[in-house]
């Protein structure tokens, strides 16, 4: 196994958190794991060039110091869906390029992570969505759920979608502040309902352990449900 791909439940839910997360906690284990994000859209110029927040919480936290293109291949100005704002830059999207990056952080580390762009249903240009592309690419899924109003649904369709083409290792359960009404309820409805195992809550702030670490690990470790 040599990479996951980590998607949402919709765009602000924490995927860059749990990412970030899992690779600090990786670090201080001393494993050799890489964190990848294939397109960012929202960005700053710099006099580096573009920059993007998630991108740069993701190059600090595996504490990466070679080029900043090898962690984010296309990082795009406007804050929209990916393919949006590759038009509007007039942006060639190329997965070619995508799998080029990958390939060379997957030389030098034993694990990447591959962290997505909002749902996991998101176009990555006009012909093929992240979807598609991780079902081509054979790469299980860890699953973020945002706590909040509406999470369910939003959790179980994702992970229905995501099931039909792809291993689902699990989800995490990111409570997001304000605090959710009934958080623990709603945590245990989704335990009843997901295909999965829950594999840890975290919380913004929270001292960082590696309960979600080893859950990950154990998780692939185990034999894929047919």
């Amino acid at each position: 196994m040599t990479t996951v791909f980590i998607t949402g439940t919709d765009t602000e839910v924490g995927k860059t958190y749990v990412t970030s997360l899992l690779l600090r906690s990786a670090r201080a284990r001393g494993l050799n794991w890489a964190g990848f994000k294939p397109v960012a859209a929202g960005a700053q110029q710099t006099a580096e060039g573009l920059r993007n927040d998630d991108a740069l919480s993701l190059q600090e936290a595996m504490q990466y110091s070679g080029p900043y293109e090898r962690i984010n291949p296309f990082c795009l100005t406007e804050a929209v869906a990916p393919h949006l704002a590759a038009q509007h830059a007039d942006v060639a999207l190329d997965w070619s390029l995508v799998q080029r990056a990958h390939a060379a952080l997957a030389d030098q580390h034993d694990l990447v992570l591959v962290e997505g762009a909002g749902g996991w249903r998101v176009p990555f240009d006009g012909q093929q969505g992240f979807d598609d592309l991780v079902a081509a690419e054979g790469w299980p899924v860890l699953l973020v759920v945002g706590m909040r109003l509406g999470c369910i649904n939003h959790a179980l369709l994702s992970a229905e979608s995501i099931v039909r083409r792809n291993r689902l290792v699990g989800w995490v359960a990111n409570c997001l502040p304000p605090r959710q009404p009934c958080l623990q309820e709603n945590i245990a409805s989704l335990e009843a309902r997901m295909p999965v195992p829950l594999l840890g809550e975290v919380r913004a702030q929270a001292d960082e352990t590696d309960d979600l670490l080893e859950s990950l690990i154990s998780a692939l470790q185990a034999p894929a449900q047919p």
